[in-house]
């Protein structure tokens, strides 16, 4: 009941605050120790075995640490602190894992750039939080991309670290974020990372693949909530679930697409390469700025969603047992 409290406290915070930018953050914290850990154990390679065998002994390390130094700390806060004090510890914990707030933060400074009219801002923001080449996007396609992430992360940013606190607290939860972290730094099928990445990327694979199917029904729930087109949001995501290079990520963007009744994804440039991949949903109406709201409004019921069905269900389990 402790952990169930300090997941209501955090989610809170989460809503309220947001990511502290300036404040050291754990999450920060372990992609630092990443990049030290990958430099070591690459000063040792000498082949494609070794870096292979490298990237195994990177995942391990990083998510067992990630999990053992928040479970002894909530463990001693629980056995030698005020029950008060270890429940704010606790709490605080699973703010910092949580990221509902800052997904909608970080895309909507995208949006604002646009309805200034700076589109060069707009690009430098969107840079932020995706993957691809943005220099030369069009406004159309900037928008594109910026509800492609938010669907997207509301998977992996949002649901799938608030399953894993519910199902574990907070140390499952930063074990999470540190397959997640693993994947977004060395998990590309890039020449420095074939190898050494192939672990990670997997592994957050498995990881995410429960969670990004239940995100996809949530949303489709989220999306009957707010008036949206949940039908075309069933009917897409049955049809193009599958439609991207990741197992998981089409599962929320197919949703999203539906919902929204437009078309998302197709081929982007990637490090100054063309990579062709299919596109989500139907292009029934025309994508517009004000998608970028509408797709934070989805991903925030979602969340909403997921939050209190969750701990409906763990009041639940904690009454029985």
């Amino acid at each position: 009941m402790h952990n169930l409290i300090s997941l209501v406290l955090g989610y809170i915070l989460d809503l309220i605050i947001g990511d502290p930018q300036n404040a050291p953050h754990p999450i920060r914290l372990i992609g630092s120790f990443i990049s030290k850990l990958e430099n070591k154990l690459r000063c040792k390679c000498k082949n494609e075995k070794d870096e292979y065998k490298s990237g195994v002994i990177l995942w391990f390390v990083v998510v067992f640490i990630s999990f053992l130094i928040p479970f002894f700390i909530i463990t001693l806060a629980y056995r030698y602190l005020p029950v008060v004090v270890a429940i704010i510890i606790d709490a605080i914990m699973c703010y910092y894992i949580l990221a509902t707030k800052c997904l909608k933060v970080e895309s909507m400074k995208v949006y604002a750039k646009l309805k200034q009219g700076n589109i060069m801002e707009a690009r430098k923001f969107l840079s932020y939080i995706v993957g691809r080449d943005t220099k030369s996007l069009d406004e159309t396609e900037i928008v594109k991309a910026c509800v492609e992430t938010v669907a997207e992360n509301t998977s992996d940013g949002v649901i799938a670290p608030l399953l894993f606190i519910l199902i574990g607290g907070a140390p499952l939860g930063f074990m999470y974020k540190a397959i997640n972290t693993l994947d977004s730094m060395v998990g590309y099928k890039s020449e420095k990372y074939i190898n050494m990445g192939r672990f990670s990327a997997k592994a957050d694979d498995i990881a995410n693949y429960i969670p990004a199917r239940i995100s996809a029904y949530l949303m489709i729930v989220a999306s009957f909530i707010i008036k949206l087109d949940y039908k075309n949001a069933y009917k897409i995501y049955k049809r193009d679930r599958y439609n991207h290079l990741s197992p998981n990520s089409a599962h929320t963007e197919s949703v999203c697409a539906g919902a929204l009744d437009i078309k998302l994804a197709g081929g982007s440039y990637y490090g100054g390469t063309f990579v062709e991949k299919p596109t989500i949903g139907d292009d029934i109406r025309k994508i517009q700025l004000d998608d970028v709201k509408i797709s934070n409004k989805l991903m925030y019921a979602t969340s909403w969603l997921c939050f209190f069905v969750g701990i409906l269900i763990k009041l639940i389990i904690v009454k029985v047992i």
